[in-house]
């Protein structure tokens, strides 16, 4: 049996389903019964739900499974200590592989969640357990081109001048999939996974701007008012203003690259670029809006 948690978010949304397909035993971990209604009708038979910083919802989660595909909750600031809580209830429960969720450049020590899942990463080396590390790069995320599609505007947190590499969520998972699947031949690796190039805001407002056919505004907006519209009253989530603090200050003042060769190798196939993320997230965007046009909508 395999075990994923966060099963309803945005690894675990697009991996799932690819289990299923292979015939795969899942038991998967949510927060919420709407979660857990959500993938019992997807095909998910077996569905835990409760809070990964309870102990006895991680004993639960960990019983006859034999690997887990672990998704920390990045934002949550006790993310460290719920890794080292689910490495060591799998350890205990006689899981034989963990894959971890981390991220590319786990050492950039003025990252927050960068230290955290370096800490998690010795902490499952130290296991005992076989294990599988994913380092991705920082994701193509759909509701990043909202405002581009809608307004006509991209907008980046940090400097417009520094580089990025990115990664295709469907190729993380088609990666984990594989991994969970064919466990033995990944154990004892880490996998640095990234698309070919890295980007500079700029860069990145020409590729959408060449695929919508119209001009497309680049904007940096401050942390501050990156902040303020999330969350509102910012001083009710010290925590995470912190984390994105140091996540603007750190991409504004250094490039974050990785290399695309690793990925294009677990996948058999060339990543997902970009320009091709882009495309199918602005066909998704016509459809939809084709839709709410139709007669009688």
């Amino acid at each position: 049996m395999i075990l994923v948690t966060a099963a309803n978010g945005n690894q675990g949304g697009l991996l799932i389903p690819k289990l299923l397909e292979a015939g795969a035993d899942i038991r998967a971990c949510v927060r919420t019964e709407a979660s857990e209604a959500q993938l019992r009708a997807a095909g998910v038979a077996d569905v835990v739900v409760g809070d990964l910083a309870d102990p006895l919802t991680m004993t639960s989660a960990m019983e006859g499974v034999e690997s887990v595909y672990y998704v920390g909750p990045t934002l949550h600031p006790n993310e460290r200590t719920m890794g080292f809580a689910a490495v060591d209830a799998a350890r205990r429960a006689g899981v034989r592989a963990f894959v971890f969720s981390s991220v590319l450049h786990a050492i950039t020590t003025d990252l927050i969640q960068h230290v955290i899942k370096r800490d998690v990463e010795e902490h499952l080396l130290s296991s005992g357990m076989d294990f599988t590390i994913l380092q991705p790069a920082n994701y193509m995320l759909a509701h990043r081109l909202k405002p581009a599609f809608e307004r006509g505007v991209f907008r980046l947190s940090w400097s417009l001048e520094r580089r990025q590499s990115l990664v295709a969520l469907d190729d993380v998972t088609d990666v984990a999939a594989s991994v969970l699947l064919n466990g033995e031949r990944h154990a004892g690796a880490t996998y640095e996974l990234a698309a070919p190039g890295s980007f500079t805001g700029h860069d990145l407002g020409e590729i959408i701007t060449a695929v919508v056919g119209r001009g497309i505004a680049v904007e940096e907006i401050d942390c501050e008012t990156f902040l303020t519209e999330l969350y509102g009253d910012v001083d009710r989530h010290p925590y995470q203003a912190r984390l994105m603090r140091a996540i603007s200050a750190r991409y504004s003042s250094h490039d974050f690259v990785g290399n695309a060769n690793v990925l294009t190798w677990l996948l058999g196939r060339p990543p997902t670029t970009y320009a091709k993320f882009v495309r199918c997230q602005y066909d998704i965007h016509r459809r939809r809006v084709d839709a709410q046009r139709a007669p009688g909508v």
